[in-house]
């Protein structure tokens, strides 16, 4: 249930606290008062987008926030999706605070003070508030627009999903194919690509060869230098007169001659010398190995430099790097491979679009039952409610037309009505009545919102082009569907306002050259007067006001 609405700072609204109750609301007043700014505000705490333009001339923000009451035993989708956005909730019964704060820069959206996405306020909104917009009886015309309100009456989502996945798994084989039969080589160039196979299979690269052939290559090329700076090294180290070696020889003899006096100081000395002389032994041993594995051969040399231009060759065309080309020859293997193959792969790809295809005719034809099943309840029901508003003979059945199954399923929904006996039944979309138009949305959104689990409803002028005794019906009705959920409405007609538990009227007034929008609920007395004022003003009028209100 919605507790209560504030409102600073937007468009024509200065302030405004808002207090709800259980049941039926209504909201009156003349045309441009600002009542559709009242819903706008709603809509922007659902998720709608927000503009700057909504802030008040010379402010430089407005809020809006609202409190809405859930028994989460009766609406547990609500909790499972604050859980979701990591939003805390006490349970059975607790408050959720919607706020949006707009200003000329940027937009902050908060569920109880948590900063949320407008995604995530979007996506609990539509789980809280269900708003019924003026002229939304147009959109019958439309035959998408009747089976979507007979899909949300149906709750057949788990056959609505099969069918989808179903559709997709089909596209998605259409483009494998569609790019694979794209990617077919022509003879011609599937002549041109076993030459290019031919090639690099030929040279038959390895990962990494490059970057080893041409290591030992430079080796290779400058062995001679190699071979001189070892010789230069060892010679150094202990092959010459005053080397490395024979210098640390001096130095044991030293130390070994200063152990005499100080044997205790001296054995560390003496260790390290030792260490180094085998370092200089083991370093020795090493540079004759490595220069013992270079070599002179020219002929290796040639093998080396022919194979580095090949490599070379392959990166240059097929490049730059090795790795690029060694996917170019496994991407035009898998080419030629089709190319080979490629009447296998048709048929393949025929029989995988068959059961594919099979499978979503399946699906489809679940769908269509389920909806046709589900289409029976939802005709009686509004049936029986347009009865209530005024057909008392009237029919109201639906009409399913086959179509190319896609992801929605093979169906084109016709709601068929006849408004009076004698009139053929005829589809809604060939109706020009707006009043009669208007009637049938109001039944069939009471009989969604009977079946919604959404707690809050709000109807914008549903009951345009009506009157009479009509009017009263609508009242009826929108009372009755008060008793199960929350409604709030705005209307131009006393016999709908009348049947509300709580009603406001909006005015706008000018001052100090400033026009303000006040919302204001009404006691017994300004209720009559403001019911008097939408009958025409007068005493008759008091009179007739007086009449419909419930004693």
């Amino acid at each position: 249930m919605l507790n209560w609405l504030k409102i600073v700072n937007l468009a024509l609204i200065e302030s405004a606290d808002v207090e709800f109750g259980d049941n039926f609301h209504v909201f009156t007043g003349e045309t441009g008062a600002g009542k559709s700014i009242l819903l706008g505000t709603i809509a922007l705490l659902l998720g709608e987008r927000a503009d700057k333009g909504l802030i008040r001339t010379g402010c430089d923000r407005c809020e809006i926030s609202a409190g809405i009451q859930l028994d989460f035993n009766r609406f547990p989708d609500v909790a499972v999706r604050l859980e979701e956005a990591g939003i805390a909730v006490e349970k059975p019964v607790s408050e959720i605070q919607l706020r949006r704060v707009i200003t000329r820069t940027q937009n902050r959206n908060f569920i109880n003070d948590t900063p949320v996405t407008i995604q995530t306020l979007k996506a609990i909104g539509e789980l809280l508030v269900d708003i019924h917009g003026a002229n939304e009886h147009q959109s019958l015309l439309s035959r998408s627009r009747q089976l979507e309100i007979l899909d949300r009456f149906a709750d057949i989502e788990k056959e609505k999903k099969a069918c989808g996945e179903a559709f997709s798994a089909l596209q998605k084989l259409k483009n494998e194919r569609d790019e694979l039969l794209h990617s077919l080589p022509s003879p011609s160039e599937a002549a041109q690509l076993e030459l290019l196979v031919e090639e690099i299979e030929k040279v038959a690269p390895v990962p990494g060869e490059d970057e080893s052939v041409n290591a030992k290559f430079q080796v290779a090329a400058n062995a001679q230098n190699v071979l001189e700076l070892a010789g230069r090294s060892l010679s150094l180290l202990g092959d010459s007169e005053n080397s490395i070696e024979e210098q640390l020889a001096a130095v044991f003899r030293n130390l070994s001659e200063m152990e005499r006096f100080d044997e205790r100081g001296c054995e560390t000395l003496l260790t390290q010398c030792r260490l180094l002389t085998e370092g200089v032994s083991d370093l020795a041993a090493a540079i004759e190995h490595y220069a013992g594995a270079v070599e002179l051969d020219e002929e290796t040399f040639a093998a080396l430099e022919t194979r580095l231009s090949a490599l070379q060759t392959l990166k240059r065309r097929y490049g730059p790097t090795l790795e690029q080309v060694l996917e170019t020859l496994d991407l035009n293997r898998k080419r030629l491979e089709h190319f080979h193959h490629s009447a296998e792969l048709r048929a393949e790809l025929d029989c995988r679009e068959q059961e594919l295809q099979e499978r979503l005719e399946e699906a489809a034809a679940c769908l269509s039952l389920a909806r046709q099943r589900k289409a029976k309840q939802l005709c009686s029901a509004t049936e029986a409610m347009l009865k209530q508003l005024g057909f008392s003979n009237c029919q109201f059945t639906a009409t399913f037309t086959k179509q190319p199954s896609g992801a929605n399923g093979c169906d084109l929904l016709d709601f068929i009505f006849s408004a009076n006996p004698g009139e053929e039944p005829q589809p809604l979309r060939h109706i020009a009545s707006s009043g009669e138009l208007s009637r049938v949305m109001l039944a069939l959104k009471t009989v969604l919102a009977d079946a919604d689990s959404v707690p809050v409803v709000i109807f914008d002028e549903v009951d345009v082009n009506i009157g009479g005794e009509t009017a009263r019906c609508v009242g009826n009705a929108l009372a009755e569907l008060a008793q199960k959920r929350q409604i709030l409405a705005i209307s131009h007609l006393a016999q709908v306002a009348a049947r509300a538990d709580r009603h406001y009227a909006v005015s706008k007034e000018t001052h100090d050259g400033r026009t303000c929008t006040h919302i204001v609920e009404l006691n017994q007395h300004q209720r009559i007067k403001e019911l008097a004022r939408m009958l025409g003003g007068g005493a008759a009028a008091e009179r007739h006001a007086k009449d419909l209100l419930p004693r």
